[in-house]
């Protein structure tokens, strides 16, 4: 025992955390103590929110985790917190089934240590050792093959994603897709969301083995504002129905404001943007899915359009109004004007 500990001592792993209801709990924090891992390093973009807000230390990373984890050289383990314990241990098996070495998966919904088919057994005993979770050995399935793809641990009700955009409801505990005919379809556990699909569509269509698929909120905690405040003048980051690349937009110096396009990304975006005090502009028409929530900075406007959809409205704004350099006052001013008549606001926080 002295032996493993003093391994563990010398060569401190490195954590990879997964989504942000490890933070909001409190997971990251009760490890980091217990642990002392070497680097905490972030996969995920509300996990990257979350990571900030916390002030914890962290390297946050646009990666998958199996992308990240592979990427390592030195021993490593994922920590997770499903919505359920079993959403969590599939979630595990999801990642591990992308990985050659296995998986030391700490689920925390249930204080479960599971070792994923031939990952490192001696730092999952030391890791429960110290955590004091149970030890659970386990095997991945493999990844699926074909045109096919299953979205498991699905409540019914809740939004399912495909690449950031949401294409329908879960009416099942599996979501079965399908590449048919050019587009994607629902085999089964799926009231489909056209528009959604569309949207997914516009952007070519998916590999659906590699596509980043989940269910439910991606985040049930409340935004919490932060003290930054983005400068008055700059560019405007524009933010079409793909809330999840808005890190790639807003990093670095420039931006004064988003314009969001669309009811969840306009959600997103404030509330991830509330944070690191940048204003959003947001056009939408009603049809959200309520997968976070909603959160915006001092100086936000939110715009329901009166007739048409917010994806023809939005662009139609980013295609006609100067987006660099501007003072974000004078830019909104000037965009509601450009909208007078065709939309209503329906959140202002000038």
């Amino acid at each position: 025992m002295v032996e493993e500990n003093q391994n563990y001592t010398m060569n401190p792993p490195v954590m990879v955390v997964h989504g942000p209801e490890v933070f909001d709990a409190g997971d990251v924090e009760r490890l980091i103590t217990l642990l002392s891992p070497r680097e905490v390093l972030v996969a995920g973009v509300m996990a990257r929110t979350a990571a900030r807000e916390s002030g914890l230390p962290a390297t946050c990373t646009d990666e998958r985790p199996s992308i990240l984890i592979r990427s390592l050289p030195d021993r490593a383990f994922l920590v997770n917190r499903g919505k359920t314990p079993e959403s969590g241990r599939i979630f595990g098996d999801l990642v591990a089934g992308r990985l050659d070495d296995g998986l030391v998966h700490v689920e925390c919904s249930n204080n479960t240590v599971y070792v994923w088919d031939r990952a490192d057994v001696l730092l999952a005993r030391e890791i429960a050792e110290k955590t004091g979770f149970s030890l659970t050995p386990a095997m991945s399935t493999p990844p699926g093959q074909g045109e096919t793809r299953e979205i498991r641990g699905c409540l019914p009700g809740e939004a399912v994603f495909v690449d950031g955009i949401v294409i329908g409801t879960a009416t099942a505990g599996t979501v079965t897709l399908s590449i048919r005919d050019g587009t994607i379809q629902a085999v089964s556990g799926l009231d489909v969301k056209p528009h959604g699909v569309e949207k997914l569509l516009r952007k070519g269509l998916p590999d659906l083995e590699a596509a980043w698929c989940k269910s439910g909120m991606i985040r049930s905690a409340p935004p919490r504002p932060g003290k930054a405040r983005a400068p008055r003048a700059g560019r405007i980051a524009v933010i079409d129905h793909c809330g999840h690349t808005l890190y790639q937009e807003i990093e670095g110096e420039g931006v004064c404001g988003v314009l969001a396009i669309g009811d969840d990304t306009t959600a997103v975006c404030g509330h991830i943007c509330s944070h690191a005090g940048i204003p959003v502009f947001g056009v939408i028409d009603g049809d959200g899915d309520g997968i976070v929530e909603p959160g915006f900075a001092p100086g936000s406007v939110v715009v329901r359009v009166i007739s048409g959809r917010d994806d023809d409205v939005g662009r139609e704004v980013a295609a006609a109004r100067d987006l660099d350099p501007v003072t974000w006052e004078e830019w909104v001013e000037e965009t509601l004007r450009f909208l007078e008549g065709r939309g209503r606001i329906v959140i202002d926080r000038r």
